[in-house]
Order: structure tokens, then C-alpha cells, then sequence
């Protein structure tokens, strides 16, 4: 099986930018990247990684010393095996943006989700099955207090990398957090816990079954 990992970067976590020493794992993606490749050995199948561009490899800074990650995003080109890197818009993000992101960070409080990767799109029937997840109350109480505070404290505050955000990272966030404090309870997102289903529309886009 061909894997590619392409994406981390060597992010810098708070204490590092204070001057206060760090170990060689400091930030986030280096102790990622290492799980992804422990994973990869300890599994059955036999795996080629063709492309590993993660890390220092796909790390830029500023004239400030702020990290930055290279490549965003990639496209596939499912016949030819080739990669582009490719920048995505919010337009290309649906169908249910708001609520797959929720799901992202809420399937840590559902149980039913230990150990399962959240897939979404369906590339068999080529439709989007959202499935269930729950969350809870307790999500609007921090939700309150930073609905309260400006966009560049919302950025130090709800970012491991405020450097490395894109220009719609707040923008995001404020769009999520209004809609939880509109459907607090998940059932209303999800009754009977039956998954959200978009298919194909005529048009190309993506319509709700």
C-alpha cells in the first residue's frame, strides 16, 4: 500500500518561544509524525512510504523566526499516482463543514468513537455520511468567555500555531461556536442518531438526502 505524509511542520510551542528550554520533541507534530510511523511498522500490512514531506522538509520562517508550514494541502491525481500541492478555500469544504468540524473536536467526549477514524466521505457511492457523535453542555462554557474576546486573542488562545493560521482560522471558529450555543444538544443535529447523508446534485454540488 503507497503512503504519502505530507503536512507536519516543526511548530513552536509558547515555552519555546519564551527561551525556556524544551525536549526534541517540543510542538505537536514531531511526536505525530513519530505515532504515524510506529503505527505503520507495528501493522500487517506491508506499506511503501513514496512520500514523507513533514517536519523540517516542510518547514518555512519568517524574518521573525515564526514557523510556517510549506505545503497546506495536496491533490491526488487518482490515475497517475501524482501529487500537486493545492490550497483550499471555504468554498471547497462542504457539504456540513460546521458540523464535521464539531464532530473533529467533540468525538473525544463519545466513547463510541475510541479508536475509529471519523471517515466521512464515502468514495464507493461517492456521498458524504456524516455519523453521529455527541457532545455535551459543558462545551458553552467555555464557548461564553471567548465569544468575548477579540480576534487576535481568540487566535493565541484556540491556536497550538497562531503563526501558522490561515487568514479564516477565527473567522471559523466564531462560525462553530455560534452554532453550538444554537443546537447545545446534539440530537438536534443528529436525530435518532442517524448520520447526515449529502449526495451529488445535478449542478455538481452537494445536496442533503
Amino acid at each position: 500500500m503507497q503512503v504519502h505524509l505530507i503536512g507536519g511542520f516543526d511548530d513552536v510551542s509558547p515555552s519555546h518561544a519564551n527561551g525556556i528550554s524544551t525536549s526534541e520533541l517540543d510542538g505537536y507534530s514531531t511526536p505525530l509524525c513519530a505515532k504515524l510511523i510506529e503505527t505503520l511498522q507495528r501493522r500487517n500490512e506491508k506499506f511503501h512510504i513514496q512520500t514523507l514531506f513533514v517536519l523540517g522538509h516542510n518547514t518555512k520562517r519568517d524574518s521573525q523566526g515564526h514557523a510556517y508550514p510549506i505545503f497546506h494541502g495536496f491533490l491526488v491525481e487518482t490515475s497517475t499516482g501524482s501529487l500537486v500541492p493545492a490550497s483550499f478555500d471555504r468554498t471547497s469544504r462542504f457539504p456540513d463543514e460546521i458540523v464535521r468540524r464539531i464532530r473533529v473536536t467533540s468525538s473525544y467526549e463519545d466513547t463510541s468513537w475510541n479508536g475509529r477514524l471519523l471517515e466521512t466521505y464515502d468514495t464507493k457511492t461517492d456521498r458524504f455520511v456524516i455519523a453521529p457523535c455527541c457532545w455535551t453542555p459543558r462545551r458553552l462554557r467555555p464557548i461564553m468567555t471567548l465569544q468575548n474576546l477579540c480576534d487576535a486573542e481568540v487566535l493565541v488562545s484556540c491556536s497550538t500555531s497562531p503563526y501558522a493560521e490561515g487568514p479564516d482560522f477565527v473567522e471559523t471558529l466564531r462560525r462553530q461556536w455560534k452554532y453550538l450555543v444554537k443546537h447545545p444538544d446534539w440530537r438536534e443535529s443528529f436525530p435518532k442518531k442517524q448520520p447526515r447523508i449529502f449526495e451529488r446534485a445535478a449542478d455538481g454540488g452537494w445536496r442533503r438526502c
